[in-house]
């Protein structure tokens, strides 16, 4: 059982986890220092670096929780499907909850681009915890693949078309909807996952 002292930490963290994603989502993640997030959550400093290293750290922690959030509905469910298509479908819903919340999706191709020119970040956000990455695709729809395609190449191309679609949104170009990206990845991977007989 947590102690008096272990709960209070993990309120801390909380506390300073909301504040953060608030002024992530209203500045931008590169723009909001770590004072403003313990000022803004009436905090001092210290309190933030008991938890953190760096913002970025803080930022992974976010997303990890995030993505096992998202993680516990959808792996039973993908598991269940009768066919690649309904898999598909359920991974493209999961996706599109990302979509939805468009401080969340903008503060994530943020951040994104930021691990971009900082290796080791860079092979962190990489790892399953921190994103829907190629192995974690293809584990979720090896069982329904039936071609010799790779399921690794599926997630890859349903990444590809994902992010490039937060790319294209961000730079508000609307020339595709995401209704049309989802109906286009998952045709995609039905086409190269489905022998044809």
């Amino acid at each position: 059982m947590a102690t008096k002292q272990q709960e209070k930490s993990q309120q801390t963290m909380r506390e300073l986890m909301a504040s953060a994603i608030e002024l992530f989502g209203t500045k931008g993640f590169a723009s909001t220092s770590v004072a403003e997030i313990t000022d803004h959550a009436g905090y001092a400093k210290g309190s933030f670096y008991r938890h953190w290293n760096s913002k970025d750290e803080l930022f992974l922690q976010i997303v990890e929780q995030k993505f096992k959030e998202y993680r516990a509905t959808r792996h039973d469910r993908v598991q269940k499907a009768a066919d690649l298509r309904e898999a598909m479908g359920i991974i493209w819903d999961f996706l599109e909850t990302i979509v939805s919340d468009r401080n969340w999706s903008a503060i994530f191709l943020e951040f994104t681009i930021h691990a971009a020119t900082n290796e080791p970040l860079r092979r962190l956000l990489n790892q399953s915890d921190y994103r829907l990455s190629d192995r974690v695709f293809a584990d979720l729809v090896r069982d329904h693949v039936t071609s010799d395609f790779p399921p690794e190449k599926i997630g890859a191309l349903n990444t590809a078309l994902f992010e490039g679609f937060l790319i294209h949104r961000a730079l508000g170009t609307e020339t595709l909807s995401l209704a049309e990206v989802r109906e286009a990845a998952i045709d995609l991977a039905v086409k190269n996952g489905t022998r044809r007989d």
